[in-house]
């Protein structure tokens, strides 16, 4: 037995000692931060073999309970994986009005009855059996040439249950516990969660308008971050969206490092009015993302990828070994949305840019800024997040802390205007000048 503080690590098994671990952080006795004992220092004394700590030490990487650091030894992770960002959601109690979720407007999605219907007649000629192509060869025809119109480099496709679910397999078919990933701060809490959860590191680079900063995307990359995830557009949670010269800059830094995993979500393509400048295959292994939920609906569970051919089979190798493939009726109703234009991209991009933009307006106007370029939401820095949600809330609006989206940037709220009418702008701004405290200046990384 190994006492660590007051905190006695035990286990003649990795496993045993993996678990002995487990529980201190479990009860927070081992808290987060806290550095663990050198695994040749905590073999002697439980008396077992270094490889045997060194296999415990690996298991609770993978688990995205600790993280090593070279010479700085393992510690508890700040945020193990099991304390997903997701906790922080605010519950919009009756009568206060939820803008953290993320969702969509329903007035703007497409009903799926007919789409679903298409599905069934097709699958009524056809039924979706094994040992079919794990795509429907019209699906692919049709993302193949939307992805060709938007300068996207030809390259196999997949389709995944969702981005996330894409973004996790890409990640796994090429890194392995233990090394860093560079990621958009803020960015996406799920990314965030995923990227500790596969036994990764995260390392942060800062957003503007524009995108990730080029310089951060350099100096994160230096260090060995061997994996870069870019969003192409609407940004979660601050709108950002790549324009034409930070896609030349970002791709003028992949030269210099072609071996990093380069991932990019398209996740708003047909919420948003603004040109694609697509980063894919700037480097030897790529991947590039869009899936249906915001446009579509988010219970429509399917994303398509494309990357380079190693890239793809691995993903599809190692899908064929779980789910086998994403239902065939999915896509088939996917893609007659596609077909019959259920979407007005122009329509929706419209209604959300008109709700941003007042809502930008109406804070401006009460000193408060903010950022939203692209998409639903709208990014509000805060002199005190705690105390400026909890604000919000009394005034009967729920919004979503800046914590799920952080890493080392500044305090903030994330406000989507998906439910807002236009007789809300005005309240709501005047709530959330109140909130926000003194107005400061929007800063990224």
């Amino acid at each position: 037995m190994f006492v660590l503080g007051e905190y006695r690590i035990s286990g003649r098994r990795a496993s045993e000692i993996a678990a002995s671990i487990e529980r201190g952080v479990g009860s927070g006795d081992l808290p987060p931060g806290h550095v663990l004992p050198p695994m040749r220092e905590l073999a002697a004394r439980l008396e077992v073999n270094p490889n045997t700590v060194a296999a415990a030490y690996r298991t609770l990487r993978e688990r995205g309970v600790i993280e090593t650091a070279g010479r700085r030894g393992s510690r508890v992770r700040a945020a193990p994986a099991s304390t997903s960002r997701g906790s922080l959601r605010i519950e919009a109690p009756p009568g206060v009005r939820d803008l953290g979720e993320g969702n969509p407007d329903p007035e703007l999605l497409p009903g799926l009855g007919p789409a679903l219907a298409a599905a069934a007649a097709a699958d009524a000629e056809s039924h979706g059996l094994y040992g079919q192509a794990p795509v429907v060869p019209e699906f692919a025809a049709y993302a193949r040439a939307a992805l060709d119109a938007d300068g996207v480099p030809a390259g196999p496709l997949a389709v995944t249950s969702g981005a996330l679910d894409a973004i996790e397999r890409v990640l796994a078919a090429h890194l392995r516990p233990g090394d860093t990933v560079a990621v958009e701060d803020p960015g996406w809490g799920s990314v965030l969660d995923l990227v500790p959860a596969l036994g990764l590191r995260a390392v942060p680079v800062g957003v503007d308008d524009s995108g990730p900063l080029a310089a951060d995307v350099e100096r994160a990359l230096r260090s060995g971050a061997r994996a870069l995830v870019v969003t192409c557009r609407a940004q979660n949670p601050t709108g950002a969206s790549v324009d034409a010269r930070r896609a030349r800059e970002l791709r003028a830094v992949l030269a210099r490092h072609p071996d990093v995993l380069l991932i990019e979500d398209d996740h708003g393509h047909a919420i948003v009015d603004l040109p694609l400048h697509p980063l894919a295959g700037a480097t030897v292994h790529w991947a590039f993302i869009r899936s249906a939920a915001k446009a579509y609906g988010p219970d429509l569970r399917v994303a398509t990828l494309t990357g380079d051919a190693v890239t793809v089979d691995r993903v599809e190798g190692r899908q064929r070994l779980g789910p086998g493939w994403v239902s065939r009726l999915l896509q088939r109703a996917v893609l007659h949305l596609w077909a019959s234009g259920a979407v007005d991209t122009r329509t929706v991009a419209r209604s959300y840019g008109d709700r941003r933009d007042a809502l930008i307006q109406a804070l401006a106007e009460r000193g408060v800024s903010a950022r939203g370029r692209s998409g639903m939401n709208v990014w509000v820095p805060v002199s005190d997040e705690t105390g400026a949600v909890a604000r919000l809330l009394h005034a009967g609006w729920a919004a979503a802390p800046g914590a799920r989206f952080r890493l080392d940037t500044p305090q903030a709220v994330r406000l989507t205007v998906s439910p807002l009418t236009a007789a809300d702008i005005g309240p709501l701004a005047d709530a959330v000048a109140a909130a926000a405290g003194p107005a400061r200046p929007v800063s990224y990384g």
